[in-house]
């Protein structure tokens, strides 16, 4: 299986006609249209649904879509770790962050290994643990910056010493906008928006005192924004961590007693290292060591 017929192949399923993709791609209908065909035998499956006007992925076409992406992702990532100035450090380092306080301390990390390396590239992923977590796992990200608890049989870790405070974005209408705090008291029996990631409400969950499936959780999602817009739009309050964000109409309270948790840096274990990467958490290490807590 090539990449050049995989990137055919994915013209073809976006674009969904033959024709139109092969103008795009420079190569005539016919040779495409066989290079199609040797796929699917190759694989020994249908990837199209035909007709006379366009084509149209069968079940099989869309798994191989997903797979074809991360296979031409990860091999523009390996070109891109080995294309460099001689004696001077370039690549690209994948770096996946949720919505956490802590990306900012990750983003002044970068900023000054890009000091030090002005030719090293960087793509930034937004996701949640789930998503940063598979992509790693996958080889498309090479650091994922994730809230604690983190699986250390699995990954690498330096621990960023910033801890992320969960509380409630209340819209600041509301009785609650006037105490400094919150306790499972004050949201007993509210309407909530929370985080769609178990893991979340089950620590939430232990801190109200109330079993997952008695809290009265009328929405869940993976973005903080979205879920603030939820209780801008008076849903309900929205659970999640303090961000150096702020959202019209909406105040962050923070839960009493703190519920807090440490953020670290992960990469996957026994993996080899681009020379951009490995400098990179050289560095950060570097840099980790000379930062007190007076400091955060």
């Amino acid at each position: 299986m090539e990449l050049r017929v995989l990137q055919y192949f994915l013209t073809v399923a976006r674009e969904e006609n033959i024709t139109r993709a092969a103008k795009l791609l420079h190569i005539t209908q016919p040779t495409l249209s066989r290079q199609l065909m040797q796929l699917e035998e190759e694989l020994g499956v249908k990837l199209f649904t035909r007709s006379s006007h366009n084509v149209v992925l069968t079940e099989e076409g869309l798994l191989l879509q997903r797979r074809a992406r991360e296979i031409l992702a990860l091999a523009e990532q390996t070109r891109r770790d080995f294309a460099h100035d001689e004696g001077q450090l370039a690549g690209r380092i994948g770096i996946g962050s949720g919505e956490l306080h802590s990306t900012q301390f990750l983003s002044e990390l970068i900023a000054g290994f890009h000091q030090l390396h002005p030719l090293v590239q960087y793509e930034l992923y937004s996701g949640n643990a789930d998503n940063i977590k598979e992509r790693v796992e996958q080889g498309l990200l090479d650091i994922g910056l994730l809230v604690e608890p983190v699986d250390i049989g699995r990954y690498e870790l330096l621990r960023i010493p910033v801890q992320e405070e969960y509380g409630a974005l209340v819209p600041e209408c509301s009785p609650l906008a006037t105490q400094g705090s919150l306790s499972p008291a004050d949201l007993a029996g509210l309407p909530l928006v929370v985080a769609n990631r178990e893991l979340v409400q089950g620590c939430l969950a232990e801190w109200l005192g109330t079993p997952t499936d008695r809290l009265n959780i009328v929405a869940t999602g993976n973005l903080q924004y979205n879920n603030a817009m939820l209780a801008r739009a008076g849903m309900g309050i929205t659970i999640g961590l303090r961000l150096a964000a702020t959202y019209e109409g909406l105040c962050f309270l923070p839960f009493t007693p703190a519920l807090t948790s440490g953020s670290v840096l992960v990469w996957k274990k026994s993996q080899t290292l681009s020379p951009s990467v490995s400098a990179f958490l050289g560095y950060a290490r570097q840099y980790l060591s000379g930062i007190s807590m007076d400091k955060i």
